[in-house]
């Protein structure tokens, strides 16, 4: 058996890598290359990928390389900062995440990840800082801001959960209006980490989704082109068990491009595990002429 065949279990075993199809086709202290395939159960309903499921490959790529470059022993883990920037849908494709570490240092690991078709056509780009906390507990992060409460989900909020991705992660949407939106990802096997908390690539998902229905929330909806351009994140720790809601709100409408700002916090007590900035383009046929 492999020295990092613990890396490789965290990987694919874990509910969330399961649910996925990930399958790691390379791993090493250096690098690593994952894989999945295309199934209509992790589309946006049509021919393409879930922008959420290239997010979560990058980071699972780089979690990868920063636990065995870092050691068994550094854990447990988050993803200290990550960044997406969208190239390309996969359509009616796989796709294939090739990390390699870029540095490693005595807690960090800073790793760079492409993520192409099978065909070979870019699909994203990323970059990841892992940290390793040697048994070190972590700190109590600050409580969300969140919202007013409103529970407004509009009239593209009934149809969101029937997305497939956005199906078998069970999300939910509680309010989608006015430039707003709040999105409950309900504790469940399928985005589950093999650690027993809640996987980043499933927090990613929903931060990209919480982001864009927020931008959707502004537009209104329409027969418009629309895509994640760029998606930013950081993890205050590794995720632990349980519901957790993101709160997400335009910052910025600029023509076609929206920048959202969203926190990620337990259902419970509120307190913040990750929060983010999603880039959305929605092109409505004024803009488009």
């Amino acid at each position: 058996m492999s020295d990092l065949a613990w890396v490789e279990r965290w990987v694919a075993v874990g509910g969330y890598g399961a649910t996925l199809g990930v399958r790691a086709e390379h791993l090493s202290a250096d690098g690593a290359r994952l894989a999945l395939g295309f199934r209509t159960e992790i589309s946006n309903g049509d021919t393409a990928l879930h922008g959420g499921v290239a997010a979560s490959m990058v980071d699972l790529a780089a979690g990868a390389v920063a636990r065995a470059a870092l050691g068994e022993e550094s854990g447990p883990w988050h993803t200290v900062a990550v960044q997406v920037g969208y190239l390309s849908a996969a359509l009616s494709e796989g796709i294939v995440a090739t990390a390699r570490l870029l540095r490693r240092g005595k807690e960090l690991a800073y790793v760079g990840v492409e993520v192409a078709g099978e065909g070979g056509k870019p699909i994203a780009a990323g970059t990841a800082t892992v940290r390793g906390r040697f048994g070190a507990e972590p700190v109590v992060g600050p409580t969300a801001l969140g919202d007013g409460g409103e529970a407004d989900p509009g009239p593209m909020g009934p149809f969101i959960g029937r997305v497939p991705f956005h199906a078998v992660l069970g999300l939910e949407v509680e309010h989608m209006a006015g430039g707003r939106s709040r999105i409950v990802l309900p504790a469940t096997a399928a985005a589950g980490d093999a650690g027993g908390g809640v996987a980043e690539g499933a927090v990613l998902a929903l931060l990209d989704t919480t982001g864009s229905m927020a931008a959707w929330a502004e537009t209104g909806p329409g027969r418009f082109k629309a895509s994640t351009t760029g998606l930013q994140a950081r993890f205050l720790e590794p995720v632990p068990a349980g519901d957790l809601v993101g709160y997400g709100r335009v910052l910025h409408h600029d023509r076609e491009l929206l920048l959202t700002d969203v926190e990620i916090a337990r259902r419970d007590d509120r307190r913040v595990v990750a929060a983010g900035t999603v880039n959305y383009r929605i092109v409505t046929p004024e803009l488009a002429r």
